[in-house]
This record gives C-alpha cells, sequence and structure tokens, in this order.
C-alpha cells in the first residue's frame, strides 16, 4: 500500500493511477477513496494522473484521535501534494472533501493548481446562521446522535437520502453494501468529530482566495447537501467560476451520474 507518514506520525493511504497531468481527489463522508473509483479510472485511461487518498481516520488511513479539522486536513493535502511533487494539478473535492480542497488553497496558495472543482460540496458554509440560511444545527446533533446509537445501521439508513433512490434513483444493492463496508472501516471518532467540522466550518472567508479556474457541480435534487445553501452560494462567491447543475440528480452524482461526471471533469480538464 501507498502510505505517507505526515507530520505527526499518522499514516495517509493514497491511490495514484497514470500518467500526464495530476488530478487529485478528496472524498466525501464517510468514504474513503475508493468513491472515486469511476473517475480515476476514466481519467487515467484518457492522459491524466490522478490520486486520490483516504482522508486521516477513513479508510485506510490512519485513525489519530484528534485532528479532525480542515486546517489539518488542508496540511495534510499540502504534503501529499510535496510528497508526489504535484504541480499544475486539478483539485476535485466532493461533499465534505471541497473544504478540504478549499482550505487548501487558503492557508498555501494556488502556487501548485491549475484548476479547481467542488461536486455536491458543504462550501461555503452548511449550517444554518444568523446570517446564513443552512441546514439547521439540530440536523447534524441528531446524525452525530444516530452514529452513536447504532453506527451501522444508522449509515444504512443514510444511504437512500445519499443515492436519491428514495426519490427514484436506481442504484444497486452491490453499492449500497459497498457503501456501508468503506465507511464503517472509519473510525468512529472521526465520524463523529467531521460531523462537526463539515456543518459548522465557515468557509466564506477562503472563497475570496480561489483564483483559479473554477467549476462547481451540484444535483438539483441533493437531499445531503442542498444546492441552494452550498452550491449555489460557491458559484456566486468564487470569480469566474461556473455552476453546473444537474436536474432531479442526488447527493452522489459521482455514482448516479458517473457518466455525466466525467464528460464534465474531461472537458473542463481540457479547457
Amino acid at each position: 500500500m501507498a502510505l505517507l507518514k505526515l507530520r505527526d506520525g499518522t499514516e495517509l493511504y493514497y491511490k495514484d493511477w497514470g500518467s500526464g497531468k495530476p488530478v487529485l481527489l478528496s472524498h466525501g463522508w464517510p468514504l474513503s477513496a475508493d468513491m472515486w473509483d469511476a473517475q480515476m479510472l476514466f481519467l487515467a485511461e484518457r492522459g491524466y494522473r490522478t490520486v486520490a487518498f483516504d482522508r486521516r481516520g477513513f479508510g485506510r488511513s490512519g485513525q489519530p484521535w484528534t485532528g479532525y479539522d480542515y486546517d489539518t486536513f488542508a496540511d495534510d493535502i499540502a504534503e501529499l501534494i510535496k510528497h508526489l511533487e504535484l504541480k499544475e494539478v486539478t483539485l476535485v473535492g466532493f461533499s465534505m472533501g471541497g473544504g478540504d480542497i478549499t482550505r487548501y488553497v487558503a492557508r498555501h496558495g494556488s502556487a501548485r493548481v491549475s484548476k479547481f472543482v467542488l461536486l455536491s460540496c458543504v462550501t461555503p458554509l452548511f449550517v444554518k446562521t444568523a446570517d446564513h440560511d443552512g441546514v439547521d444545527k439540530s440536523v447534524f446533533d441528531g446524525i452525530k446522535a444516530g452514529l452513536i446509537k447504532d453506527r451501522p445501521q444508522f449509515l444504512d439508513d443514510f444511504n437512500p437520502l445519499f443515492y436519491g433512490t428514495n426519490h427514484g434513483m436506481k442504484v444497486s444493492q452491490g453499492v449500497f453494501k459497498q457503501t456501508l463496508q468503506i465507511a464503517l472501516q472509519a473510525s468512529i471518532k472521526a465520524t463523529l468529530d467531521c460531523v462537526t467540522a463539515f456543518s459548522e466550518t465557515d468557509f466564506r472567508p477562503d472563497m475570496a482566495k480561489i483564483d483559479v479556474p473554477t467549476l462547481v457541480v451540484h444535483g438539483e435534487d441533493d437531499q445531503v447537501v442542498p444546492l441552494a445553501y452550498t452550491g449555489k452560494l460557491a458559484a456566486e462567491m468564487i470569480k469566474g467560476a461556473k455552476l453546473k447543475t444537474y436536474p432531479g440528480a442526488p447527493h452522489a452524482t459521482t455514482t448516479t451520474h458517473a457518466d455525466q461526471v466525467n464528460a464534465d471533469l474531461l472537458a473542463f480538464l481540457k479547457s
């Protein structure tokens, strides 16, 4: 396995497929690099170097007790980019992974970055606050309570919302089983702490620091991360960003709309 020992001793697992201009993909909660298989295979076969990692606490990476905040995640990405000597990299984030790459640019700049993609992301702010119409904090408190009570069942019950099968999307039972298996690889501490991180971190100050061509993709029927509170606002706040929405699409567009996501990523990489 490809493992990078980070500054605090935590081991970060990553995949590095293909050759060519690099694309770095940051996964969603509570998954791992495996959620990107369709995109990694597609892009690597078309002449791109595709890199995806398991966030600390998830997948095959180490499971420290602390460090589940976006400054730490961004610094982990910085170490990986430096270790792999990536230059002119396109950063792609899905869901909570959009926060990782956004904070990376805010903390480390865009000298090594050529393009930026937010897919179904929690940025710029997920939770409802006095000056932002987001999702009520009680929803996230309920998620954490459900995880503590019965994590396997809670995550299994989350799948229909994630993939939109409760709204008519078609996904195989194999995908559901794989998603649960990946999710249960994660540390329960990381799984809980990241609910706080992805719901409460305010990325609005970071938006102005994204100074490379940006594509924002979001499903119009995203029941997990509603478009109006996140993707739409992110595209408005990032200078020159292009917003592309998928009618009727759920949160997990990398699976349910894999062909469309792949085509849009390839077109953006070539633009």
